[in-house]
């Protein structure tokens, strides 16, 4: 398998484009810009800037409505333009598949505050990946895609800016040509959200939690290593660097 040196935010685009992905929205924003800037250089692919968040969120669910593989991209202060779009289709979920790219700022090197986006996933009921390094997040994008699919969700997959803009070796994979099933069906029952609706909707949302709950104990990417029995450290994302750092054994 051909192998490369990649940012986090290299890996990603390459991971969505390996997923079959060929519809991407995005509003530019460290640390998460050159995710689309690095999508867009794949072939069959199209990749559009939006005006704001709001507006990248709302295309890239049209997107997904039609059927297709889709994905909004944005850092962690446009999640908070976006929110109004994204907690609703929660509820309604999609026909095709939808990620959302929260790329997070802790210490703010380019940002105004450092919020901390893994709250968004809760207060959502999305569920969020978080990888630790660029081979986690080319991969981690893969299986954001696969669990929209089988959940009728939305999937947020978390970066940071130590994530994005770090570099190691990647092991690149061939991209996968997905079904093209891009037919938009006519459902208000599902994806209107009058109340009479939305009340039902809410229930589906539990639903699928509980589902979730019931998937997430036997995820694949649930690892443990057993080192120094006396000390458990529970971690996601970089902070796995950093723990293994302090505590090599």
């Amino acid at each position: 398998m051909k192998k490369e040196l990649m940012s986090g935010n290299e890996a990603i685009a390459r991971g969505v484009y390996e997923a079959g992905v060929r519809f991407a929205a995005a509003y530019p924003g460290t640390p998460s810009t050159e995710i689309m800037e690095e999508f867009a250089k794949y072939d069959g692919v199209y990749a559009e800037w939006a005006p704001n968040e709001k507006v990248a969120m709302e295309v890239a669910i049209g997107a997904a409505l039609g059927g297709a593989r889709a994905l909004a991209v944005m850092k962690h202060v446009g999640v908070n333009v976006a929110a109004d779009p994204i907690f609703t289709v929660s509820y309604t979920g999609i026909e095709g598949a939808l990620v959302i790219i929260s790329a997070d700022d802790p210490s703010m090197h380019s940002s105004q505050n450092e919020q901390d986006n893994r709250n968004y996933a809760k207060f959502a009921k999305i569920p969020m990946l978080e990888p630790a390094d660029p081979q986690e997040a080319k991969d981690y994008v893969s299986l954001a895609f696969q669990i929209s699919e089988q959940f009728d969700t939305p999937v947020f997959l978390r970066s940071t800016t130590r994530v994005s803009h770090s570099k190691s070796v990647v092991t690149l994979s061939e991209p996968q040509r997905p079904e093209d099933k891009t037919t938009l069906k006519h459902n208000a029952g599902k994806y209107v959200m009058v109340p009479i609706n939305a009340r039902t909707r809410r229930v589906e949302v539990e639903k699928r939690q509980n589902a979730l709950k019931k998937f997430v104990e036997t995820f694949s990417e649930n690892k443990m290593e057993i080192n120094d029995p006396e000390v458990g450290i529970i971690t996601a994302g970089m902070p796995y660097n950093y723990a293994k750092d302090v505590f090599p054994n």
